[in-house]
């Protein structure tokens, strides 16, 4: 069965009759006005609001979808993460069915029990489920426990509990934004979680070689015999007090259910990565590595290539480009964990090595989140920071050299200066028979991001390189850029990205193509017009809710104080050609800029261009 059909038997199931569900289209990966949050994680993080209480802009109560998700879970300081077994991806999409105050458990259960057995074929035999067991807080979950046995009951199951019905604290079987009962704050809402699992047999335990072969096994043990592959939630209580929980008049259901892992237990494979899903790029790995992914000792480094390349090439598709920070540092350590792999893999690696796993991911998801004709562009993005970083794994490899006895300080010194890797740094090392001390890097590493908090609250915010005249006229010259853009492309023209230094300006804007000539000519000619009128700068302080109203340009997922400094170009805030939320600084008076020209722009990734200006004296 191909994830396709998988995905259209599950949303095709929800709208029929009598579940009668309306789909909705899903939400980007990557959120422009939630500032909370890096990427979309889940198809429920869109629908909170919802799950709150607000009606849904279709006036439905019965909502179904499939949400392309990604968590970049582990991208920590040690290099540590959960990919590379048959099971865990950091891409994926989650297959979700909800209830706004609608049905409820007795509905949902056999529901998804039904869509299971009937529409994928899964014999129930080799389904299990878990239940929360409750705690001093809140009862034990013995609806669902009751509603369970029924269900097996008329598949001519016994289920008790214990054998096919697992009761779990709330470490597992709870969900709420912030976890377990005892940490949710006063007012939020939460409840019980029932999962439901596939039992792929007890040879996997010896197939996977998990260090958990040897314990007794069961749904949670994560020894890699039981794959986890759908989880009703049922929002169901709200905390009033301190250890107060009560009932809520709107329950909920959250359904949840990785159509990756459903794919797999559909084709009775426990591999996600032998889907349809991974197939062609693991066929590409192969093909460029020349090993063979049958060969257990390549699985874990090509299921690493083969996920990162995947979430990497969805976010460069969304826009984001490799940098040092946020959704880029993300997006850089994907790719970075990919050529690390790789190099595992053959010894090392090209810049371009990645481009046909890269096309064999656009074209499993061409016409559906992707498209080929953009694939040049996403390629381009990998192959220059793949570049980059083969040159720094070189020089890296140069220090190396130069250290007869490895520490962590040293370690995190190759790591800051060189952008070289804990876990190669390692390796090396244990050549030699040396070890470094984990718990001193995250030290030196907790050291470092406390240093980046401090820099980044001076002189360098707002991607300003300092504040010399050059850098100062050019500044100015960047928000008369975005007025001009904004004036000929139109509103939807926004800030995605400044750089400014004493030699020019960067500045990242949305837009389907590059400009014309002649819409680079009106951009620039409008500028220097803004400039001979010697118009003055001003600013003026104000509350934030008063700003907004003044219609000033600001970034709608960026927050901001309470009290705001509005820049403007012209003699009054309301007449001004330019206005914008900005901490300075600026020249008083435009005459100050001097001649400014678009030097070039280039298309930098989908739906993304970037100018270079500079000004002539």
């Amino acid at each position: 069965m191909t994830s396709k059909e998988v995905r259209e038997k599950y949303i095709n199931f929800f709208k029929s009759a009598p579940r009668n569900h309306v789909e909705i289209p899903p939400a980007p990966l990557v959120l422009e006005n939630d500032p909370t949050t890096l990427f979309t994680s889940s198809g429920m993080q869109p629908l909170v609001p919802y799950l709150m209480g607000e009606s849904h802009p279709t006036g439905s109560k019965r909502l179904v979808d499939s949400q392309p998700s990604l968590r970049a879970h582990g991208l920590t300081s040690d290099d540590t993460e959960e990919v590379g077994d048959n099971r865990h991806m950091t891409f994926f999409e989650m297959l979700g069915n909800w209830s706004l105050g609608d049905y409820f458990k007795k509905e949902q259960l056999p529901w998804i029990f039904e869509f299971f057995t009937k529409e994928l074929g899964l014999d129930p035999r080799k389904l299990y489920v878990s239940a929360f067991e409750g705690n001093e807080f809140v009862p034990k979950d013995e609806e669902s426990i009751k509603i369970w046995k029924e269900i097996f009951s008329k598949a001519g199951i016994e289920a008790k509990e214990e054998e096919r019905i697992f009761t779990y604290s709330d470490k597992k079987n709870w969900w709420s934004m912030t976890g377990t009962p005892e940490q949710m704050p006063i007012g939020q809402i939460g409840g019980p979680d029932s999962e439901i699992f596939y039992d792929f047999g007890e040879e996997l335990k010896i197939h996977e070689n998990s260090p958990f072969s040897k314990e007794e096994c069961h749904p949670n043990c994560d020894c890699g015999r039981f794959l986890e592959v759908g989880n009703s939630v049922f929002i169901q209580y709200k905390k009033v007090g301190e250890n107060k929980f009560e009932e809520l008049p709107q329950k909920n259901v959250d359904f949840g259910g990785g159509l990756e892992r459903l794919t797999a237990a559909a084709n009775r494979d426990p591999d996600v990565f032998n889907t349809d899903l991974f197939a062609d790029e693991i066929k590409a790995i192969e093909e460029v590595s020349g090993k063979s992914y049958l060969e257990a000792n390549n699985k874990s480094q090509m299921r690493v290539i083969s996920d990162h390349i995947k979430s990497a090439t969805f976010l460069v598709n969304a826009g984001v480009l490799p940098s040092n920070k946020e959704k880029g540092y993300v997006l850089r350590r994907f790719l970075r964990r990919a050529a690390i792999k790789m190099r595992k893999l053959t010894g090392e690696f090209k810049s371009d090595d990645f481009s046909g796993i890269c096309n064999a991911v656009v074209a499993t998801y061409d016409g559906l989140y992707l498209s080929l004709d953009k694939v040049g562009e996403i390629q381009k993005v990998i192959s220059e920071e793949m570049g980059k970083f083969n040159t720094t794994l070189e020089r890296g490899l140069k220090e190396t050299e130069k250290i007869q006895e490895i520490n962590a300080k040293k370690a995190f010194d190759l790591y800051q200066s060189y952008g070289f890797p804990l876990e190669i740094t390692k390796e090396i090392f244990a050549e030699k028979g040396q070890t470094i001390n984990l718990e001193e890097y995250k030290k030196e590493f907790a050291k470092h991001q406390e240093l980046s908090r401090t820099t980044s609250a001076g002189v360098f915010k707002g991607g300003l390189a300092d504040h010399s005249s050059e850098v100062i006229k050019l500044h100015t010259a960047t928000h008369l850029l975005l007025a001009s853009l904004r004036k000929i492309l139109g509103e939807q023209v926004v800030q995605k990205g400044q750089n400014i230094t004493k030699e020019r300006s960067r500045f990242d804007f949305p837009n389907p193509e590059k400009l014309t000539d002649e819409q680079l000519k009106k951009v620039e000619n409008m500028i220097n017009d803004i400039i001979d009128k010697d118009l003055s700068v001003n600013f003026k302080v104000m509350p934030k809710d008063k700003a907004e109203k003044t219609g000033a340009i600001h970034a709608f997922n960026e927050k901001y104080a309470d009290t705001v400094k509005v820049y403007y170009v012209g003699n009054t805030l309301e007449t001004a050609f330019s206005k914008e939320f900005c901490g300075g600084p600026h020249v008083t008076h435009t005459s100050e800029i001097g001649r400014v020209r678009i030097k070039k722009q280039e298309k930098i990734g989908s739906g993304l261009i970037r100018i270079y200006a500079v000004v002539e004296k």
